[in-house]
């Protein structure tokens, strides 16, 4: 009896202390999305923020962030995903590979403002590029490459070793039997983590501060010459990206229509993240079904 009775106990705080997460999470996306969600519209959603007359948007911000996103991510991508083959395909256990581990779980853990410094060092001031695109790209990569390669190794290591081994046995070599077994097998574990480091790259701003710049130049978006100072596509220009925006109008001022800028803004990016968080779950599972045809 007073085994059933601890286990109602404990089953009860379980669930009081989910509920209580989730009312949390709830209350708070749903003040964001009620008084930020007013504010959204095409023009806001398209035009740049203007500093004198009110009705500003947030159109280069969010071009901004998706550049900043794709950039950074072509280069995560490829290095975290042969980090992660290395440490589940091919590390064995040792000093080297327990030092290695801990060098990818601390780097995880630092803070991202840490990281903002140590780009303002070395991408910033010691290659002489001074706030742009592609020192942010570097910032983010030094932070997310950890993630990568955690969520590469786990889906690799969700593959069956029975696979593996049959493969070998038919006369595969290892690299072919990662490229056209393990590989495969793992890809929706892959691109769930893609894309849920994706949306963290997104919403990051304290390390963007101090690389990628608070300042949006003019940009012409009929000019696509990436040497151009003035196209979009020019990796070595300052960038503000969204959560960016939300920080430096809040702290500066200076917009008149600031509280509906900074709230729609706000909102705007909630939902980017919950999508990318959403599009990751049901990638992954419509990719699981039509490879295994459940």
């Amino acid at each position: 009896m007073k085994a059933r009775s601890a286990d109602k106990l404990a089953t009860a705080i379980i669930w009081a202390g989910a509920l209580i997460v989730i009312a949390v999470l709830a209350s708070i996306i749903g003040y964001i999305l009620f008084n930020g969600g007013k504010s959204i519209s095409w023009d806001f959603l398209t035009k740049p923020a203007q500093v004198i007359h009110s009705g500003g948007g947030i159109g280069p911000q969010i071009f901004n962030s998706f550049y900043l996103l794709a950039l950074s991510m072509l280069i995560t991508i490829p290095v975290g995903l042969l980090g992660g083959i290395y440490l589940a395909e091919y590390a064995r256990p040792s000093k080297l590979t327990g030092g290695l581990r801990l060098c990818i779980e601390t780097l995880n853990s630092l803070p991202s403002i840490v990281i903002g410094l140590f780009g303002l060092l070395v991408f910033v001031n010691m290659t002489g590029w001074g706030y742009t695109l592609m020192s942010g790209a570097l910032a983010l990569t030094v932070i997310n490459l950890p993630l990568i390669v955690r969520y590469t190794e786990e889906a690799l290591q969700s593959v069956p070793a029975s696979l593996r081994e049959a493969s070998l046995a038919l006369g595969a070599s290892h690299w072919q039997t990662i490229v056209k077994v393990v590989l495969p097998g793992a890809f929706p574990g892959l691109v769930s983590g893609f894309i849920i480091t994706s949306g963290r790259v997104f919403g990051e701003a304290a390390a963007l501060l101090f690389t990628a710049g608070m300042s949006s130049p003019a940009l012409d978006f009929s000019q696509w010459n990436i040497f151009n100072s003035s196209s979009p596509l020019n990796p070595f220009r300052p960038a503000e990206t969204l959560a960016v925006h939300i920080w430096k109008v809040n702290t500066e001022g200076l917009i008149p229509d600031l509280r509906r800028v900074a709230d729609g803004s706000a909102a705007v990016l909630i939902l980017i993240v919950l999508g990318f968080n959403l599009l990751a779950r049901w990638l992954g599972h419509r990719i699981y079904r039509h490879m295994t045809a459940t």
